[in-house]
């Protein structure tokens, strides 16, 4: 069994697609096919049911799987673990992200902290970011809601308070508080379903009896501001992504706990490196100086 093999096996089970997985390994499909046939083989068994080029794992395959998957991730973090011994001060920090709007400040002080440190961070909806984190392909994901799981490390890093936010003209603007009843006949603008405040969000409101009614659904919680602002619709807005202007009001929901949580989240299998460690650190310590970090969670 080589090792190649293993890697084939894993992105076909993934993708159950002859024609995809070749694609994303950058190799023939008549290469592709023949190194999971020589696996099969070797195995004594076949991993697949073969519909055209359209695979589904069978058991023995699904059961593989989890084998193959364990196996190159302990290969990949022994290649990890090496490289930090090697070259502490370089490498290449691995994020995933499903809150955004904290980001900046802290990957400033990280920056500044660690600049030879590289990082590369992706903007996922919440699925997206578990399979990467029970994957262990990432050092943390910083999230709002916690997951929890097997082999996740979660810490709570902030209680954040979830805003209304309105336009200055709007009917509620002079005031600094409201009843969520009191919006059930107001147009918003917000992220797709899947990210974490929007679910949230959406469960608070149909508990109080509506469902918003969304006239915008994006992927770019940055640009809720500029449509509020153009008096598009209002928006529930986390206090960290609180933006000073004058042309926007915010008030507090009356009567409800409308606070997301963010995490910190990592799996507990995966080596951290030094800098991964000092990443943890500058989060930490970015939510200690948070206004209301009387709720920062240790």
């Amino acid at each position: 069994m080589e090792l190649l093999q293993l890697q084939y096996f894993v992105e076909v089970a993934r993708l159950e697609h002859v024609t995809e997985a070749a694609r994303s390994l950058h190799v023939t499909q008549s290469s592709l096919s023949k190194t999971i046939q020589r696996l099969e083989e070797d195995l004594g068994v076949p991993l697949f049911d073969r519909i055209g080029r359209k695979l589904r794992l069978n058991h023995f395959g699904s059961r593989f799987l989890h084998r193959a998957e364990r196996a190159l991730f302990e290969l990949e973090q022994g290649k990890q673990e090496l490289s930090d011994l090697s070259s502490p001060e370089h490498g290449t920090l691995e994020l995933a992200v499903s809150t955004a709007s904290t980001l900046p400040p802290i990957l400033k002080a990280f920056r500044k902290k660690r600049p030879d440190i590289h990082f590369h961070v992706q903007m996922l909806a919440m699925q997206d970011m578990v399979t990467l984190l029970q994957r262990g392909e990432v050092d943390y994901c910083l999230s709002s809601p916690p997951v929890q799981g097997d082999g996740i490390v979660c810490q709570i890093v902030f209680n954040d308070p979830i805003l209304i936010a309105v336009p200055a003209g709007h009917r509620l603007a002079s005031r600094s508080s409201v009843s969520l009843e009191e919006l059930r006949d107001e147009w918003f603008v917000g992220v797709k379903r899947g990210y974490g405040t929007r679910d949230l969000v959406d469960s608070i409101c149909e508990a109080a009896g509506f469902t918003p009614n969304y006239v915008y659904e994006g992927d770019e919680p940055a640009r809720l501001s500029a449509l509020v602002e153009a008096e598009v619709g209002i928006a529930f807005m986390p206090s960290t992504a609180r933006f000073s202007r004058d042309k926007i009001a915010y008030l507090r929901a009356e009567n409800h706990d409308l606070v997301r949580e963010i995490a910190l989240m990592w799996h507990e299998s995966r080596y951290l490196s030094r800098a991964a460690l000092d990443f943890r650190e500058v989060v930490i310590a970015h939510f200690e100086q948070q206004p209301g970090n009387s709720k920062f969670v240790e």
